[in-house]
């Protein structure tokens, strides 16, 4: 989003380099996750934290993966004059930045209280999505000239509230952990 909002392109550079890595933090994770649970057979909490462990894991590599999409639009956009200030993304962004560092929060410190205050964010994130949307739909009915750069920004944005699902995935994830409860999905029955 750096990179989108300051037209820096070492940023989206940056990001697209880590891609490998993150995908290699992967892999990692989840053998040394797959050993734990063939070596020492886990039972009860700690089965539901190598369970969270390996979900989350999958949650951050895609979230890697919807970073390197948006820095892919934002390489596509940085010679351009945008069509309007991206006011509403940054803020999205923001948002969406608060619910992924309160999710890993919540996992660290095992807080279902932070976990459920993620959840509550998503509605916020998808309602500005949704308005963000509308706003581009209505340019690009006025423009014709802005449609590629409301295309980018829409999948920008799409991207940013994909990041804001993976979010709100670790944080029913810390909810299954820590009171062994599936919310997935608005679930409320007891998990075993």
């Amino acid at each position: 989003m750096q990179s989108l909002i300051e037209k820096d392109e070492q940023q989206a550079q940056m990001v697209l380099k880590k891609e490998g890595r993150v995908n290699q933090m992967q892999m990692e994770i989840d053998n040394a996750a797959t050993r734990l649970l063939a070596l020492e057979q886990p039972a009860a909490t700690d089965l539901r934290f190598v369970t969270a462990a390996m979900r989350i894991n999958t949650d951050l590599e895609r979230m890697g993966d919807l970073a390197v999409n948006i820095a892919g639009r934002s390489l596509s956009l940085m010679y351009q004059q945008l069509i309007k200030p991206p006011i509403d993304i940054p803020h999205l962004a923001s948002l969406v930045e608060s619910m992924v560092r309160k999710a890993l929060d919540a996992f660290v410190k095992a807080d279902p209280d932070m976990a459920r205050s993620v959840l509550a964010s998503d509605d916020a994130v998808d309602a500005l999505r949704d308005a963000i949307y509308g706003e581009l739909i209505k340019f690009m009915e006025r423009d014709l000239s802005g449609v590629r750069q409301s295309v980018d920004l829409i999948f920008v944005v799409r991207d940013l509230e994909r990041i804001a699902d993976h979010a709100t995935n670790i944080a029913e994830d810390v909810l299954f952990l820590v009171e062994g409860i599936d919310v997935r999905h608005h679930a409320t029955h007891v998990s075993q």
